[in-house]
């Protein structure tokens, strides 16, 4: 279990995480969102003890992190991939981790091959493409078979096979009661595998709530409707709140009703209903509609020269 409480901090007068508290519990994973600049990053480092809070207090497990003993039996943590010695191999590289644990070598070759890397364990770590070193990554962050996983953008440079392979690890993970916390920017993979999200902007949180709430929350409701009789429905659902757009293939989308509402209303105004289906948004609709006050580097309009 991983606990913020009134987390803050601050880098001269600029406030990269702001107050922020909340609970990441085992047995599921956590989805960790916002757009650069959010603190999320900043978040991370303050967990495993990398950077110091200005203010508020972080805890995994029930202590702070550099109050474990053994933390590696704790926490496995990937922040960045591409830290390690080049001119090291891969098995070379975690067995030397593996040594500061007193972690034996044969969870060093069992990492390896659960990662797919056995086949690599003598390569240099310098000549692993971007997908590799993440693996690489990722074995040591389960080296020590923690309680607890830490994974930022754990996805990044996977083939579509590595991004599988790592959606079924960290749910299968969690479902050994294990914490598991991870960011990533990839809203379609986010959506298939994280069942709770804690979405940060501007060093604030957005939201903290189980992934189904966080899009039925953000969005608007939208019922696709068709009818012969489009004039007369748009005129038997009007109301405040309530508006109708009609779609390129004849339907009507009516926004800011129910279902039940639509039908209620079309019956009672002898409207005939030939299709009524609400249309379910995406993570990343809800989570565009969510942080759209929140971005700090946004795209600007304008030639480039």
């Amino acid at each position: 279990m991983i606990r913020l409480e009134h987390l803050t901090k601050r880098y001269g007068d600029k406030t990269a995480v702001d107050d922020v508290t909340a609970v990441v519990e085992p047995g599921r994973v956590t989805g960790f969102l916002g757009p650069n600049g959010a603190g999320k990053s900043t978040t991370m480092r303050m967990i495993v003890g990398l950077d110091r809070p200005t203010a508020g207090s972080v805890t995994v497990n029930g202590k702070r992190y550099a109050e474990h003993r053994a933390p590696l039996r704790e926490v496995g943590v990937l922040l960045e991939a591409r830290a390690v010695h080049p001119g090291r191999t891969a098995a070379n590289h975690l067995r030397a981790v593996a040594a500061t644990h007193g972690i034996g070598r044969d969870r060093v070759d069992e990492v390896l091959g659960l990662t797919g890397l056995t086949a690599v364990a003598d390569k240099r770590v310098g000549k692993f493409s971007l997908g590799m070193g993440q693996r690489l990554g990722i074995a040591v962050a389960l080296l020590g078979d923690p309680k607890t996983l830490i994974l930022d953008e754990p996805v990044n440079g996977l083939d579509p096979e590595g991004v599988l392979w790592v959606r079924h690890l960290t749910r299968s993970l969690a479902a050994e009661g294990r914490t598991v916390f991870l960011s990533s920017h990839l809203m379609s993979e986010m959506a298939q595998t994280a069942d709770h999200l804690i979405v940060l902007g501007r060093g604030r949180i957005l939201a903290d709530a189980p992934i189904a709430d966080v899009v039925a929350g953000a969005t608007q409701g939208v019922v696709r409707v068709r009818t012969p009789d489009g004039g007369g429905l748009e005129r038997a659902v009007a109301g405040t709140g309530v508006t109708v757009r009609r779609t390129d293939d004849g339907a009507l989308e009516v926004i800011g009703s129910t279902p039940a509402q639509i039908g209620d209303a079309a019956l009672a105004a002898g409207v005939a209903l030939h299709e009524l289906t609400p249309v379910s948004a995406s993570l990343e609709e809800a989570y565009l509609t969510l942080t759209q006050d929140d971005v700090e580097y946004r795209e600007t309009q304008g030639a480039v020269r």
